[in-house]
């Protein structure tokens, strides 16, 4: 029989919404850069990457806010200690990047439109070009981040509660 698995109190969920904004904002540039080499459809690319960097940066608010509470219950040596807050402080300044990318972004499509004026494709261009460097330090800002989560796991021990995963009744088909 199907059954989903058991989902976890609010502060065991960090590992579970962590993930997403990490790829949802590294992979909004690339629908950035496919917008500037494909032309003829480069407004579907480029508001592509805008709906991935609103929901990338929505899942960075629910990723703090989960992680804070995670960070609440784990167990603490002074390197955890150290660890945690560099990653708390680099969750903080990633959200608060992509949060001012995002607008900026949004204001770069919107612009022309509310300005009733169309950036000719060169200056559209070297603006893009401009934001992906930019945004480009944000994603440094935010591997940094997630490397920093990553030692916390992986090299330091820290877990998240979960809960347990009730076992599954043995079923009559299996018992041949």
């Amino acid at each position: 029989m199907f059954e989903l698995p058991p989902i976890p109190a609010w502060d065991g969920l960090h590992p579970l919404i962590v993930h997403f904004p990490i790829a949802l904002l590294l992979v909004a540039p690339v629908f950035i850069v496919l917008g500037l080499v494909i032309g003829r459809h480069a407004r579907l690319f480029m508001t592509s990457a805008l709906v991935l960097m609103v929901l990338g940066t929505a899942a960075s608010y629910v990723a703090v806010s989960t992680g804070e509470a995670a960070g609440k219950l784990a167990d603490r040596t002074p390197v955890v200690n150290q660890v945690l807050q560099h990653h708390e402080e680099l969750a903080e300044r990633v959200r608060l990047t992509f949060t001012v990318l995002t607008i900026v972004f949004a204001g770069l499509l919107a612009g022309p439109a509310l300005l009733k004026r169309q950036l000719a494709r060169v200056p559209m261009t070297v603006l893009a070009l401009l934001f992906l460097g930019v945004y480009g330090a944000g994603a440094i800002v935010l591997a940094n981040t997630a490397h920093n989560g990553g030692r916390l796991v992986h090299e330091l021990g820290v877990r998240s509660l979960m809960p347990e995963a009730p076992l599954p009744a043995a079923s009559a088909d299996l018992d041949d």
